[in-house]
């Protein structure tokens, strides 16, 4: 039975609830180093619906699978170093481990090139300032130009790619999911698993920037927005939160194309976008209070299509893994 083959066959026990079965299976597999095993174990001890979720298991059988030239398995093990699952965050080592990929890793490759171009300190940090231009009167608005590279912008756009999905909500009158009446883009969210050390590094420069902890930062989010698609007027703080959203950065990834300007109507701010430039505003006062001059919208593509990256930053670090409501 080929790798493939023994795999479906293992999901289909699950798909028919035999549950037991599937993992025993795979145990046995694993057992007999086989990589996609050891790479498929690893991944379910991480989601936590078939087995347990028990990240350090994850990472020693993401480990075997690794060592034994697994590629996905390899870039898993290193965002998971690098971003603390399963262990203290170690960038440090999250290098090493890419640095010992091999040649014919060509994602690892891309991110290596990536983070050799950025000048960066022992935590991934940035290790120069970025400077801010205030947009509003309080600076609770402001723009950094060249942000990103064009070459960190494209690697945002490329990461998302296979997990863009229409944007949705949940209809409070039939319980199902339908297309969100005030974002209508693509939308992808980046989490832990799909954090590459290139992706990481910047999610440091966001905190850097935001002045804030690497661990208050939600997973970095894409949106695409094609023709006559829009965010209308919104607030990124949310009701009832005990772990509010402080500030949000959006990074504009390209400008080829028309239309798409983010305006603050309240204190009546209109933004062009810029590929690699960011904006920074904040969502709540120094008391905690709603700040409605934050309210924004992302007006309508007239033209081709645009990319941003959103990072909302909490109050508070928390575990990625529990949800930005359960602050450490």
């Amino acid at each position: 039975m080929s790798d493939s083959t023994f795999l479906q066959a293992v999901d289909r026990l699950v798909a028919s609830q035999r549950i037991p079965e599937a993992v025993s299976a795979l145990v046995a597999a694993a057992g007999r180093r086989d990589r996609d095993a050891l790479f498929q174990l690893g991944f379910w001890q991480i989601v936590g619906d078939v087995v347990p979720r028990d990240l350090v298991a994850a990472r020693t059988a993401l480990r075997q699978a690794a060592s034994l030239g697994h590629h996905e398995a390899q870039m898993m093990e290193i965002a998971l170093t690098a971003n603390g699952s399963g262990g203290a965050a170690d960038w440090k080592a999250a290098r090493r481990l890419l640095e010992a990929t091999p040649e014919d890793n060509h994602q690892a490759r891309q991110v290596l090139d990536l983070i050799c171009n950025m000048t960066l300190g022992a935590d991934g940090s940035p290790t120069h300032a970025f400077v801010s231009e205030p947009l509003s009167r309080d600076g609770a608005v402001s723009r950094v130009s060249a942000f990103l590279t064009p070459a960190e912008c494209r690697h945002l756009m490329h990461s998302a790619e296979d997990l863009l999905t229409p944007a949705l909500v949940i209809d409070p009158r039939s319980g199902q999911r339908i297309l969100n009446p005030i974002r209508t883009s693509d939308t992808a969210s980046i989490g832990p698993l799909r954090e590459d050390l290139a992706i990481r590094a910047i999610n440091c420069r966001i905190a850097s920037l935001s002045e804030s902890s690497i661990f208050a930062g939600e997973a970095l989010t894409i949106l695409r927005y094609r023709f006559n698609q829009q965010f209308r007027l919104h607030s990124d703080s949310l009701p009832y939160s005990k772990n509010q959203r402080t500030k949000t950065v959006i990074i504009y990834l390209n400008d080829n194309f028309s239309g798409g300007e983010t305006v603050f109507p309240n204190i009546d701010i209109s933004i062009i976008p810029k590929a690699g430039d960011a904006i920074m505003f904040s969502n709540i006062h120094s008391n905690g209070r709603i700040n409605k001059d934050s309210d924004h919208a992302g007006l309508p593509v007239l033209k081709g299509s645009k990319w941003i990256a959103t990072r909302w930053i909490r109050v508070n670090p928390f575990d990625i893994w529990k949800g930005p409501e359960r602050a450490i």
